[in-house]
């Protein structure tokens, strides 16, 4: 799988074009970032949040982890991180793990960190462990329109 149909399709929807940039095969974004030769604050990376209201999906820099007490303190209420068994349902057309951080791709609530605003392209997830996305950072955010925006990462 090269591209999830899921984000194929939005991206078409959108118009945005995009660049498929193969790698061999990793399980994290920093080693995407090491297999790609692109810098890991550079990756879009989703990481999915679960409580009672539904599951949210928060956008960070690839370098950074989620400040889950910021993000709580943002939305006001109680989230823990999902368990990729959890995802799984979500995200049918990704390979587990994989999740593109394309939130509104799949319905899901979704948050932007201000950390990534300053960047030209960014790479992110195409729904397999072996292919990144390349998009203008126009484009990114034009992805992302209805996302929430705000700080909640960290580097530590």
């Amino acid at each position: 799988m090269a591209i999830a149909a899921n984000v194929k399709s939005y991206l078409d929807a959108q118009g945005v074009q995009y660049e498929l940039i193969g790698h061999y095969l990793t399980g994290s974004s920093h080693e995407s970032a090491e297999a790609a030769h692109i810098d890991e604050g550079h990756i879009a990376k989703a990481v999915i949040l679960t409580g009672q209201q539904g599951p949210v999906m928060a956008v960070v820099p690839g370098d950074t982890w989620v400040s889950l007490s910021a993000v709580q303190r943002m939305l006001d209420r109680e989230l823990v991180l999902a368990q990729e068994n959890e995802t799984a349902s979500l995200f049918a057309d990704c390979d587990q793990g994989a999740i593109p951080p394309l939130g509104p791709a799949y319905g899901i609530e979704t948050l932007l960190d201000s950390a990534l605003e300053s960047l030209a392209f960014h790479y992110f997830e195409s729904g397999d462990h072996q292919t990144l996305l390349k998009v203008r950072g126009e484009d990114f955010f034009k992805l992302l329109g209805g996302a929430r925006r705000g700080h909640f990462s960290s580097a530590d």
